[in-house]
């Protein structure tokens, strides 16, 4: 069975030129020049290689947007940017960086790579308290207790998602506020404050005792698990 890659980049002669011998080496690629709308696309694929100089969004908002709609589709970045920060900002949602100019053996071992690691990846629901059980494949969040769903909205979703990605560590208001909404913090903004709120609701068994959305005076939120 042929793998499906979602290929996203501008330059036309470089995108020709991986897409033949992406296809000569088995695979079906989807080839788009923009990411506007890419994230509809990337559930139906097993990877998506992303360009970061992209014409209207750039490859690090197509790159978010699409963890976002599906977290799980690896993400592999081409950049012609070799500087250390680009590279840690780039593999803070994606799974690889490749710098360009690049041998095409080592982009198809690279996706090999992930596509490989993907599929020994089992789902794995988790827990958290006593009584939330957590399917991100599935993007479900059960009350054991009653066995019943609980829905949560967009926001709400993309937070608790944000903080299963980053188990145990301490995360300032500043970095979650930006990472979901995609904009500047303005200090004093009580937005995000209003939305853990409204999530520990629906979580906590004591909303104002939490047990599982953790505040740090002064820094930020955590989640054990």
């Amino acid at each position: 069975m042929k793998k499906n890659v979602l290929y996203i980049e501008d330059n036309e002669e470089i995108g020709v030129w991986v897409k033949e011998e992406l296809e000569q080496r088995g695979y079906a690629v989807y080839w788009l020049l923009s990411g506007e709308g890419a994230e509809k696309e990337a559930g139906q694929h097993d990877i998506v290689i992303l360009d970061i100089m992209l014409p209207g969004l750039d490859g690090f908002t197509v790159g978010k947007r699409l963890k976002k709609a599906a977290p799980a589709i690896p993400v592999l970045l081409l950049s012609a940017r070799t500087s250390i920060d680009d590279k840690v900002d780039g593999l803070q949602f994606a799974d690889d960086y490749l710098t360009k100019p690049f041998h095409m053996d080592e982009l198809v071992a690279r996706m090999e790579v992930l596509i490989r690691r993907r599929g020994e990846v089992q789902p794995q629901r988790i827990l958290l308290g006593n009584h939330i059980e957590v399917n991100p494949e599935g993007l479900t969040v059960i009350d054991k207790r009653s066995g019943e769903e609980i829905i949560l909205t967009g926001k709400q979703h993309q937070i608790l998602m944000y903080f299963l990605r980053h188990p145990n560590q301490v995360l300032p208001k500043e970095q979650i506020y930006e990472a979901i909404w995609e904009e500047a913090y303005i200090t004093g903004d009580k937005t995000l404050m209003v939305h853990i709120h409204r999530l520990r609701q629906k979580l906590e068994p004591y909303s104002d005792s939490p047990e599982i959305i953790e505040t740090l005076k002064g820094i930020g939120y955590r989640v054990k698990l």
